[in-house]
């Protein structure tokens, strides 16, 4: 997912990010994928990991739109 970016900025002018952009959005995959890892090692439930991912990839979601847009501005 962090290359996905790259790759657009190579074909269209819409997409520039420099360094600091790849950073952040570098901490929120590791922060994201580890709070997903911590929920699953708690509980062996399918349902409680399914709602765990939910909730974490809202957030994700939620977190980009605000740094990307300014949605709630």
């Amino acid at each position: 997912m962090l290359l996905l970016p790259l790759v657009a900025m190579q074909f269209t002018d819409e997409v520039a990010w420099d360094g600091a952009d790849f950073l952040v959005f570098g901490a929120m995959l590791v922060a994201a994928c580890g709070a997903y890892e911590l929920a699953a090692r708690l509980t062996r439930q399918t349902a409680y990991r399914a709602a765990a991912a939910a909730a974490i990839t809202a957030l994700f979601i939620l977190i980009w739109l605000e740094l990307a847009v300014g949605l709630f501005d």
